[in-house]
């Protein structure tokens, strides 16, 4: 296992590292950063040539006026200190006022370049006294430039204020129009008169989207994205473009004691017109009739012809006692909630489901998720051995009784991945996963994560590309396509993604974390640690505002903070995490301190870390050990299972 510390340092030889430099060698690396020196050399360079070329050539051969010298010298210093403006406030994303200087200074400058250039033509054609006239026009076109742009600035609602995040963006715009079978449907409105079944409402939602989801020809929003709409005040149209789709199932659920009725209605957002309405009026024990009759009706409006195995999809109820049901549904909800006491309460409901319908493979599987989040959720006072072995017990028992259970075979994939590191045998279960529910978002998530962790980003992107298709307005889905870039080592695009990741959850310090990583890569360091020192104000004490901190500290040099922070808990959770464990592997190389840079590499590739490309070429902050004789060794193991990794 990684040791605890280590004492004997050194600086990392990639780059420079960020330790308390002196304001010279700051500038010095902003310059380099921004390309300044480069541009300065290129355009003294190219400018002396270009007037020698002017002077000796066209003035002294070709007998052109001696102005011709001036004109180029003024064009040549206009297009020189323009590029050198856009440059060096082109290379920030703190954006006060949302004001862009190179937008504003660059034309401007050209512009008294342009002007003095107009003059000197008129005095080489013979045209005098139109200094003042040329002057005054460049003067109104300035301002005019200045107005414009100012209030253009001020329309837009500023993204970064002060390195801050002011206000998230919902979702991307659509690139393109709705594909023409698509559907969101928005969570059911709960009408009883109690106002107490939210958990039934969202149960028949998830219910439908499952069974739309197996309609091979129809693309359905996934349930994450479709429920950030509960309770909206939003138009049909506007929900329409925010996920990008033609048409929006909308309904209502009115519960009173044992009778149920339901309503459901399908819209064209494009043209809010209503293509089919109907109610359903009977009993708790009509549920499952009254669910395939709105997904069928749906299929029917929109002409689609069903497979003999679509359709017996749809039929496929896995639960098919109502009240045991109904025990399942409120299970969930309470799961949901991510709290102890709502883990509890879930445990009771199903095991109540048990007493009424005997064994289950979906409530089993519910046992299991509950147990799951237990050891997710970091609870306290539990022996996480003993729960991860009582999700294994529950996970054993659906599949005895139903092998295409998808939630036992995703938890099952989830033990391999985060606790046995078999990263090969995960796969297998994700994909029963998915071909059980094709609507298991956090499934094709997981795969996308294990298959970048195994270095197979080809077999990833079509993976997160449905993602974001499906779901595109949650941001994990923008996040983990930030992280296939990133590990195919393609760090501007990846920067991209975490990007919009973040501005759609600015407070979380998962997003937090991951767009500071990636602006560090991009060597936008102070961005990065400015990043870095607003998650710690808001003083989390969770995995990932600690890493956060560490790669600070590893970027500045301070050893003795970076000591503080390997609390036994720290190293117990980051020791158990693939992915932290690597993080940790390239902070301590990037420090220089190659010892524990290549313990924690090895715990890494324990649990599962094969990604062969990154490791021996792609992240440059592993520079400083690849020369490591036991580097070399590690990476034989590591090119052996990445070559046989299967995806």
């Amino acid at each position: 296992m990684p040791e605890r510390e280590k004492t004997t340092p050194q600086r990392s030889a990639e780059e420079p590292a960020l330790v308390k430099e002196s304001g010279f060698r700051s500038v010095f690396a902003k310059l380099r950063k921004r390309r300044i020196i480069e541009t300065l050399a290129a355009f003294i360079g190219g400018g002396w040539l270009l007037v020698e070329v002017v002077e000796r050539l066209l003035v002294g051969h070709y007998k052109f006026p001696e102005e011709s010298i001036d004109l180029t010298v003024v064009s040549v210093i206009g297009a020189l200190l323009a590029t050198l403006v856009w440059r060096w406030f082109g290379g920030t994303e703190k954006r006060p006022g949302n004001i862009m200087v190179e937008v504003l200074l660059g034309p401007l400058i050209i512009l008294v370049a342009l002007a003095i250039d107009l003059n000197l033509v008129f005095q080489i054609i013979g045209i005098p006294g139109k200094t003042l006239l040329i002057g005054v026009v460049s003067s109104i076109l300035g301002i005019a430039w200045i107005i414009f742009k100012s209030l253009q600035w001020a329309a837009a609602a500023p993204v970064l204020l002060s390195g801050r995040v002011q206000k998230p963006v919902d979702s991307p715009s659509p690139a393109s129009a709705p594909p023409e079978k698509s559907i969101v449907v928005l969570p059911f409105t709960d009408l009883s008169p109690q106002k107490d079944q939210e958990y039934f409402c969202d149960g028949m939602t998830e219910e439908i989207i499952t069974d739309l989801s197996h309609v091979h020809d129809l693309l359905v929003i996934s349930r994450s994205s479709a429920m950030t709409f509960k309770g909206t005040q939003k138009k049909t149209g506007e929900i329409g473009k925010e996920v990008n789709v033609r048409y929006i199932l909308e309904g209502s659920v009115r519960k009173a004691g044992n009778d149920l009725r339901i309503t459901a209605q399908l819209i064209d957002a494009a043209t809010d017109a209503h293509l089919w309405a109907d109610k359903y009026s009977g009993t708790l024990d009509d549920i499952f009739d009254f669910q395939e009759k709105v997904s069928r009706r749906i299929v029917d409006v929109l002409k689609i012809k069903l497979t003999p195995e679509e359709s017996q999809n749809i039929e496929r109820k896995s639960i098919p006692d109502s009240k045991a049901y109904e025990c399942y549904l409120k299970a969930q909800h309470e799961a949901l909630a991510l709290t102890q006491d709502g883990l509890e309460r879930a445990l009771t409901y199903l095991k109540n489901g048990l007493d009424i319908i005997g064994e289950n493979a979906l409530i089993y599987a519910g046992m299991g998720f509950v147990y799951w989040q237990y050891v997710n959720l970091g609870i306290k006072g539990i022996d996480q051995d003993e729960y991860i072995a009582k999700t294994e017990h529950y996970v054993g028992k659906s599949l005895e009784l139903d092998p295409r259970c998808g939630q036992a075979h995703l938890l099952l994939g989830l033990i391999n991945v985060s606790f046995r590191g078999k990263l090969q045998d995960s796969v297998h279960q994700f994909k029963q996963a998915l071909q059980a529910d094709p609507d298991a978002l956090f499934a094709r998530l997981m795969l996308v994560l294990v298959y970048w962790e195994a270095g197979k980003t080809a077999a990833a992107l079509p993976l997160v590309e449905k993602c974001i298709e499906t779901d595109p307005i949650n941001p994990i889905c923008y996040l983990h396509q930030a992280g296939v870039r990133f590990f195919e080592g393609r760090f501007d695009l990846a920067l991209d993604s975490s990007l919009k990741a973040f501005r759609m959850a600015p407070e979380a310090p998962f997003f937090s974390f991951w767009h500071a990583l990636m602006l560090a890569y991009n060597r936008r360091f102070d961005e990065a640690l400015s990043l870095v020192d607003q998650g710690a104000q808001a003083t989390h004490r969770d995995l990932q505002t600690q890493l956060g901190l560490f790669m600070k500290y590893a970027l500045k040099g301070e050893k003795e903070k970076i000591k503080l922070l390997l609390t036994p808990e720290f190293v117990s959770t980051a020791e158990r995490d693939l992915q932290a464990s690597y993080n940790l592997a390239t902070f301590y190389a990037k420090l220089g301190d190659n010892e524990n840079a290549l313990n924690w590499l090895s715990n890494a590739v324990n649990r599962g870390f094969i990604n062969y490309p990154m490791l021996i070429q792609r992240d440059p902050w592993l520079a400083n050990i690849r020369g490591e004789p036991r580097f070399k060794k590690l990476m034989e193991r590591v090119k052996y299972e990445w070559e046989h990794f299967e995806v």
